[in-house]
């Protein structure tokens, strides 16, 4: 089972809070996009789940089992979460070609040669990147890049997949594509995901459920459609540009 669970989750430095009481529970296979302005917590809610953030209170659940809960003194390192990650800046290595992007969390988990050969370019026939596997990512446009990304992401066969602002340094029409693209591969993959965006076309295009945040707090969460025709409140309607 791939399901996460944040149960009562708070994240402070020092006397600044960032998150403040956060429960969310993710259905196995299940595509959530977390909603909101800039500095509302969506990321930081991301990385706590990477491992990459601790949480300051609360518990974090992957599947069954608790990968951070600071009041029982439980974290489970970042590497053995099973959890892919694809960053906004995607985080290509320049001195890797395509193919030694793609394997190199492969490589680290100490995969053998033929494993790792047939696993990434299974990945890279998924993703539509074939005959670019020698290519240096200087050679390679925003939306290879991101694929590569995303590939990288994917090889490991994660439990969860999870993507910050993956699309916003490309161009209005590839955005579009690869929307598609990714809805259609993490449907293909039955894999869940969860998606950190703060374009509502974006979250209202791609998800199963989408979660409105501000300022730390869960404001709504629900499908699409009881969003767009439902919102909960006048921030949610003005941020998704409905009217009550």
């Amino acid at each position: 089972m791939s399901t996460v669970s944040f149960q009562n989750i708070k994240k402070a430095y020092d006397d600044l809070i960032i998150i403040k009481d956060f429960s969310l529970n993710i259905s196995d296979g299940e595509f959530v996009s977390f909603l909101g302005p800039s500095g509302c917590g969506k990321t930081t809610c991301l990385r706590m789940v990477s491992g990459l953030e601790t949480n300051t209170e609360g518990s974090i659940s992957i599947g069954d089992e608790v990968v951070s809960d600071p009041t029982h003194k439980i974290f489970t390192p970042p590497e053995k979460r099973h959890v892919g990650m694809v960053f906004q800046s995607y985080a290509v290595w320049p001195h890797m070609n395509v193919f030694e992007n793609i394997a190199y969390p492969l490589k680290v988990q100490k995969h053998n040669k033929t494993e790792i050969q047939n696993r990434v370019q299974e990945i890279i026939d998924i993703v539509e990147l074939t005959g670019l596997e020698k290519r240096m990512p200087d050679a390679l446009s925003g939306g290879q890049q991101q694929r590569v990304a995303l590939a990288r992401g994917l090889v490991m066969k994660p439990k969860v997949l999870l993507l910050d602002e993956p699309l916003s340094n490309l161009d209005a029409k590839l955005r579009e594509k690869m929307r598609y693209d990714i809805r259609k591969i993490q449907q293909d993959f039955g894999i869940t995901c969860i998606y950190v965006t703060h374009d509502q076309i974006e979250a209202f295009s791609m998800s199963d459920k989408i979660v409105i945040m501000n300022k730390g707090d869960i404001i709504q969460m629900g499908s699409p459609i009881e969003i767009r025709n439902n919102p909960a409140n006048d921030f949610v309607a003005d941020f998704i540009k409905t009217q009550h």
